[in-house]
């Protein structure tokens, strides 16, 4: 039979969210043995008291989430430059047959345009372009006989440059989103590279989105 101890640990360690709660102290010890305590019982079958089950949290060790968190670190520390673009639209639109060659129209149409802000997305079962506001009205006309699904206007994008080791550590995607959502920005879309990240929010959202990722870097 399992230890509290052992059932203890398998249950939080079923959240990395908890765990990472855990070890920035924002999780009250007390209340949370309350809440895993039916769960215990049931696991080894008899009652026992809720201060046995804040012990055995108390009691465990940084683990994988500590280790974790000092790559995260590492990685966020060696962020790039960001570069802000504004005045974007997206245009998200069902996959067909003829998608494929609706969309070298508009890269056609774009190509010229060595300042333009033009990335494609694609799904399983539909395909967005986010570019500039200016070629709204050509990306309609373009793609007039195709299915429009959503369509988003007034966005702006933020890139980060990420070293190399990002693709190494999980976590890191989530980091950067964790904290935005914090602050209530919404994330609209996000495009990534091997070495890049893009979030697309809202522009009324931009500068505060640039503000928190630019006290993410300088806290390391």
């Amino acid at each position: 039979m399992s230890s509290i101890s052992k059932i203890t640990e398998d249950i939080i360690n079923r959240s990395p969210f908890l765990r990472e709660a855990m070890t920035e102290n924002l999780i009250n010890i007390s209340a949370l043995a309350r809440k895993i305590k039916p769960e215990i019982e049931k696991s080894i079958n008899k009652e026992i008291k809720e201060g046995a089950i804040v012990m055995a949290i108390k009691r465990m060790t940084p683990g994988a989430y500590h280790k974790l968190d000092i790559k995260i670190n590492n990685v966020i520390g060696g962020i790039g430059d960001f570069l802000v673009r504004s005045d974007l639209v997206d245009f998200t639109y069902e996959n067909s047959e003829s998608l494929r060659d609706t969309q070298s129209d508009l890269i056609h149409h774009i190509r010229e345009d060595k300042d333009s802000f033009f990335t494609v997305c694609k799904g399983i079962s539909e395909t967005t372009y986010i570019l500039n506001a200016k070629f709204t009205t050509e990306t309609k006309k373009i793609f007039a006989h195709e299915r429009l699904k959503a369509h988003n206007q007034d966005l702006s994008s933020i890139t980060v440059k990420l070293p190399e080791t990002n693709t190494e550590t999980y976590g890191v995607y989530y980091y950067i989103m964790k904290h935005l959502a914090w602050e209530g920005i919404n994330i609209e879309q996000v495009v990534s590279t091997a070495n890049e990240f893009t979030a697309i929010v809202n522009s009324k959202n931009i500068d505060d989105a640039f503000k928190i990722l630019m006290q993410l870097k300088r806290s390391f």
